[in-house]
């Protein structure tokens, strides 16, 4: 990579990372499909700044409007309400670390529907070794009644690393010719109508937010998390393809972990290091590029 695509990729790693630490703080006060609903708006705010000083041509072909609404509500709507949703149950280091499993679904997915992107024996392992990182977090908060709280959260978080995982190829296949900007607002806007529908049908009465430090965090979320994030994704996603631009979510554990254990006094024993360390090295044998042949390929057949 070059230095304007590493400084956008450390650059958006630490805020996607610390996300998770403000999550937690806002689903303190409020539910969480009205913190998405919010966080989305300070995200739409930003962004329609960027619109205007940018100018980007919009789409003409309703497939693209149609692949737009999709991927915000694949890309942003689902995602951000399941991850808000668990990190009611589970610790927001916990919540950085699952979503670090973004890439593993990546990689399968792509072999699904790529034909230049096929899993490996090496691949193979690395996924065998990011499953077994999900077993041991998730072992650390069984027990009894626990099911419906922790064990569903960290589900939550996997699934919308799911999401973000098909999201991402969808993208790359449908929308490599729409602007970066464009293809962060629009599916905002997409996404956000159907959140405040959803927040007013689930958690009616809407609990609004009354404390500085829950404004703070959506403030914080819509922005940065949101806004710039997406801004700094797209342009990653179409600068280095799918695979590489998903391999940011390896600088999540190591925010989310560090901001959850200093700042919210969560829990650090063998469960979160061995998980995490399996889980690290997982997407570092998915994501390894092979060395290239030193054999001439012959001519086809």
């Amino acid at each position: 990579m070059r230095v304007k695509e590493w400084g956008a990729f450390i650059l958006l790693g630490s805020v996607w990372g610390s996300s998770f630490l403000w999550i937690k703080v806002a689903v303190h006060e409020i539910g969480p499909l009205t913190l998405v609903a919010f966080r989305l708006l300070f995200g739409i705010a930003g962004l329609l700044v960027v619109v205007g000083l940018r100018r980007p041509p919009f789409p003409r072909q309703r497939s693209t409007w149609l692949a737009l609404a999709i991927l915000g509500i694949t890309n942003t709507a689902l995602p951000f309400a399941l991850i808000s949703w668990g990190e009611q149950y589970i610790d927001s280091a916990v919540a950085s670390i699952l979503n670090g499993t973004v890439p593993l679904f990546t990689t399968v997915i792509a072999h699904l529907l790529l034909n230049d992107d096929r899993i490996t024996p090496a691949r193979a392992l690395g996924l065998l070794a990011g499953f077994l990182g999900v077993v041991v977090l998730m072992s650390r908060d069984l027990g009894p009644g626990d099911l419906r709280g922790n064990v569903l959260g960290q589900l939550a978080v996997l699934a919308a690393s799911l999401a973000y995982a098909g999201s991402s190829v969808f993208a790359r296949r449908s929308l490599r010719q729409v602007d970066s900007v464009v293809q962060a607002f629009v599916p905002l806007l997409a996404a956000d109508s159907l959140i405040w529908l959803s927040a007013g049908l689930a958690e009616a009465p809407l609990r609004f937010p009354r404390l500085p430090i829950t404004w703070l965090a959506l403030a914080w979320l819509g922005l940065l998390g949101s806004c710039l994030a997406y801004l700094l994704y797209f342009y990653l996603l179409h600068a280095l393809g799918p695979t590489r631009a998903t391999m940011v979510t390896y600088v999540f554990p190591v925010v989310g972990v560090v901001l959850g254990v200093v700042f919210l006094a969560e829990r650090a024993d063998w469960h979160l290091a061995v998980g995490a360390a399996l889980v690290a090295l997982a997407m570092g044998v998915v994501n390894r590029r092979p060395k290239p042949s030193t054999i001439p390929a012959g001519p086809a057949s």
